[in-house]
C-alpha cells in the first residue's frame, strides 16, 4: 500500500496528538552535542501537531531523544514529551546536575565529534592507544546513565504499545548491527547505542558487549521499512555527508574518518532503498511484496555549519538552546514546504543526495 491510501486507511498511527492528520516514522541520527538540534526538530513537530509518530529508530543521541520522547508522551502526550526532552538536555548540560567528574567524561564524549575538540594531551591519550576507558575511566562513570536512569521509567516505555521504537547498537564480537525493540529496552540498551569505545567501556547485554550503534546503523532504517505501516520516513540528519576540504591535521583527519564511518551504513541503506524503488517503478517488483518508501529529510548541515568547529564542544545550556532553536527553525521550514507531500511523494531525491 502506498501514497494517500496508506495515510487514510485507519487514520494516523502511533503517537497521535489531537491535531494529527498524517503519520510518519522518524529516523534520528546520533552526533554528540548536535543531538540538541534533533531535540529542536522534535519539539517543533510535536508543537505543530499535524504529524502522528508511528515509529522511531535512533542511534546514540538519536536513541536518547527517541526514548525520552516516548516516556514523556506517557505522562501528558505532546506537552509531556516536549517537557521531558527539555529536562533531559538540561540534565546533561554542563550547567545541569553533573558532578565535576561526570562533566569531564561527558566533555570527552562531545569531543569525539568535533574536528579540533581534544586538547593536545587528551588527543594523545585517547587516539594513540596509550589510554583506553579501562585506564582513564576505571569506575566506568557515565553521566548519560545517571541522566537517563533518573528521568526514564523504562518499564513504562516497554509497556507503551502506542508506537514502535528501535535502538541500534553494534556487537563488539561480530561487528554486526543489533536493533533492540521497545519491548526489551533498559537503560543499558540506550547506553550501548551511545557507547563510544574510546570513551566508555563496552556495555554488556546478556553477556555480549556492545558499542555505539552509529558504526553499523546511524540510524538503522530497515526496521521502519519492515515494521511500520506508514510509507513516510523522515530522516533527521545531523552528520555531514560531504565536505569540500581536505583534512590535514590529526584532529581534522580523525574527525573526517569518524564522519565517514558513521554515515557508511546509512548511505548503503538509502542506496538500497533507491534501487528497490526503481525496480518497483519499472514494474520488476510487485508492490504486494515490496514497499515503496516515501523518503524525507531535515538536514542539519547548513544550520549547524555556522558555528566554529570548537563550539561543538560547548555543552552549556545556552548553546544547547541555540541548537534547539536551529532545529525548530529547520522543522518549521521543512513542514511549511513539504507537509502536503507527506503521503503522496518523496521530498528527498535519494539518487541526487547520496548516489
Amino acid at each position: 500500500m502506498t501514497g494517500r491510501a496508506a495515510q487514510t486507511a485507519g487514520g494516523p498511527q502511533g503517537l497521535i496528538g489531537p491535531r494529527a492528520e498524517k503519520s510518519v516514522s522518524l529516523a534520528l541520527q546520533g552526533g554528540g552535542a548536535h543531538g540538541a538540534f534533533t531535540w529542536g526538530v522534535l519539539d517543533y513537530i510535536l508543537e505543530d501537531g499535524r504529524l502522528a509518530i508511528e515509529a522511531i529508530t535512533g542511534a546514540s543521541a538519536g536513541a536518547m531523544n527517541a526514548v525520552v520522547l516516548f516516556e514523556g508522551w506517557l505522562d501528558n502526550g505532546v506537552d509531556g514529551a516536549r517537557a521531558q526532552l527539555r529536562q533531559f538536555w538540561k540534565r546533561v548540560s554542563l550547567d545541569g546536575v553533573l558532578s565535576p567528574l561526570q562533566r569531564a567524561v561527558f566533555d570527552r564524549f562531545l569531543s569525539f565529534w568535533t574536528p579540533g575538540g581534544f586538547p593536545a594531551e587528551s588527543l594523545v591519550n585517547a587516539w594513540s592507544g596509550m589510554a583506553s576507558p579501562y585506564d582513564f575511566n576505571p569506575l566506568d562513570i557515565n553521566p548519560l546513565k545517571d541522566a537517563l536512569s533518573g528521568l526514564i521509567d523504562f518499564e513504562r516505555v516497554r509497556a507503551c504499545a502506542d508506537g514502535k521504537l528501535f535502538v541500534t547498537a553494534t556487537s563488539v564480537w561480530t561487528g554486526k548491527v543489533r536493533v533492540f525493540k521497545r519491548e526489551e529496552l533498559t537503560v543499558d540498551h540506550v547506553l550501548a547505542s551511545a557507547c563510544l569505545p574510546m570513551i566508555f567501556k563496552a556495555v554488556e547485554i546478556d553477556g555480549e558487549p556492545y558499542w555505539d550503534g552509529g558504526y553499523t546503523g546511524n540510524p538503522a532504517l530497515f526496521p521502519l521499512f519492515y515494521e511500520a505501516r506508514t510509507d513516510d520516513v523522515l530522516l533527521v540528519q545531523i552528520n555531514p555527508i560531504e565536505r569540500r576540504t581536505t583534512p590535514r591535521t590529526v584532529q581534522e583527519i580523525q574527525n573526517r574518518l569518524t564522519e565517514i564511518t558513521f554515515n557508511a551504513n546509512l548511505l548503503h541503506e538509502l542506496r538500497t532503498a533507491d534501487f528497490v524503488m526503481r525496480l518497483i517503478d519499472e514494474g520488476k517488483l510487485p508492490t504486494s511484496n515490496y514497499k515503496r518508501v516515501l523518503m524525507h529529510r531535515i538536514h542539519g548541515d547548513r544550520h549547524l555549519d555556522e558555528f566554529a568547529a570548537s563550539s561543538r564542544l560547548n555543552a552549556r545550556w545556552d548553546f544547547f538552546k541555540q541548537l534547539k532553536n536551529l532545529g525548530r527553525a529547520a522543522a518549521r521550514q521543512w513542514l511549511a514546504e513539504n507537509y502536503e507531500a507527506i503521503g503522496n511523494r518523496s521530498t528527498l531525491d535519494l539518487r541526487a543526495a547520496y548516489a
